[in-house]
């Protein structure tokens, strides 16, 4: 996986844009839902990543005792460096881990983070609905 592929799986979510709070060196990934009367709400981070391929990782919400099954499972996977590692894991992305796994984290990134929204905003991206999509395949 390249830094564009990496970018394109995060900008492929509903609400999900690229921001650079920590300066132009550093993607952060976030997802933002539009709320009634025109205002926003305020933008959460779902994944970050310094997108060099010299040195690449990505930090992603995991969670925690699937966090620790991952880093028993892969020394790739870390907790991630200046978050809580508890809640975040630092995946670095040398090739030796499968480009579906790294999608599948980065989704379930993303779904942990959707999930702490109002069901309002949820609704709003469509999230509500897939997620009860999903329910009834199981």
């Amino acid at each position: 996986m390249d830094p564009d592929a990496l970018r394109d799986i995060c900008l492929g979510f509903p609400g999900a844009f690229e921001d650079f709070p920590f300066g132009p060196e550093t993607s952060v990934f976030k997802v933002r839902a539009d709320v009634s009367g025109g205002t926003r709400h305020q933008a959460k981070m779902f994944a970050a990543s310094t997108m060099d391929e010299a040195d690449w990782s990505v930090s992603l919400k995991c969670e925690p005792a699937l966090a620790e099954q991952l880093r028993a499972a892969h020394p790739e996977i870390t907790g991630a460096w200046h978050m809580n590692k508890t809640h975040w894991n630092g995946v670095r992305l040398d090739g030796s881990l499968p480009d579906s796994m790294i999608r599948d984290m980065v989704e379930d990134s993303y779904d942990l983070v959707v999930a702490t929204l109002s069901r309002k905003q949820q609704e709003q991206l469509g999230w509500a609905r897939l997620a009860k999509d999903h329910s009834d395949e199981l």
